[in-house]
């Protein structure tokens, strides 16, 4: 198994690509925080997992929340952690950006990118100690931005900005940083991103971009993150995998 005996925690894991990150780093041997701001979501999820998967409730918004969760993963993972999952993410409602409030704004900012400050601020030394792999989501909006999303492309921009920047500080700690870019899926946030309202008319206007005919799915972007969290991946650090079926080509 790719991931035996190694530890990982993943955020946003009470569901879309986070519960699928969950499981599949499961099924490859690795032992998983289950992690979400919904507890009945990340309980049911480690439920389901079973083995060494458990649930711990968090606001990656947080400074405080994501410093217990640090010391949470520190405690059960007796001080080792190989792979950090920075996925948890919030959407923006697709739509003219002058409507968008103040209060959605630093939302978006605060899970999407702010999170990220938290990690660094919290979460290295877990990391540092032994090296390790930090995955972030992000977004093909990082790139190919689609109209009536402006603050969420500028939140994926900024997050696959640090990742690089991040992987650059880190390496000295044999710390890899990198990013997936996932094209749009059928996940709880979908959607947000239609406007509101999800219909077979509009999704197919949204499918119709992306060269492979389909939306991501959350084992496409588990998949992925298998890979930049195992050993075949060592030499990998600062680069964004789009994941994403030719959409950014």
């Amino acid at each position: 198994m790719r991931l035996e005996d190694k530890t990982a925690l993943v955020t946003g894991a009470g569901s879309g690509f986070g519960e699928g990150i969950a499981r599949r780093f499961a099924e490859e041997g690795a032992a998983v925080m289950v992690v979400d701001i919904d507890a009945d979501a990340a309980k049911r999820v480690a439920e389901e997992i079973g083995g060494d998967a458990f649930a711990h409730t968090a606001d990656v918004a947080d400074s405080l929340s994501v410093k217990g969760m640090f010391s949470r993963a520190r405690s059960r993972f007796d001080g080792r952690l190989d792979c950090l999952v920075c996925n948890a993410g919030v959407p923006q409602r697709n739509g003219p950006m002058w409507e968008v409030d103040e209060d959605t704004f630093d939302r978006i900012y605060a899970v999407n990118v702010k999170s990220l400050y938290y990690v660094a601020q919290h979460g290295l030394d877990l990391l540092k100690e032994e090296g390790g792999s930090i995955i972030v989501t992000s977004s093909t909006a990082a790139e190919r931005p689609r109209p009536g999303l402006t603050w969420y492309n500028g939140s994926k921009g900024a997050a696959s900005v640090i990742t690089k920047s991040m992987a650059l500080e880190l390496a000295p700690y044999k710390v890899r940083v990198n990013a997936i870019h996932p094209v749009i899926g059928d996940t709880g946030m979908v959607s947000e991103f239609m406007g509101g309202e999800d219909t077979p008319e509009i999704r197919e206007k949204f499918v119709a971009t992306v060269p492979l005919g389909r939306m991501s799915t959350p084992l496409d972007i588990a998949n992925a993150c298998l890979f930049l969290a195992s050993d075949d991946a060592v030499f990998i650090t600062g680069t964004c995998i789009e994941v994403d079926g030719g959409r950014c080509v």
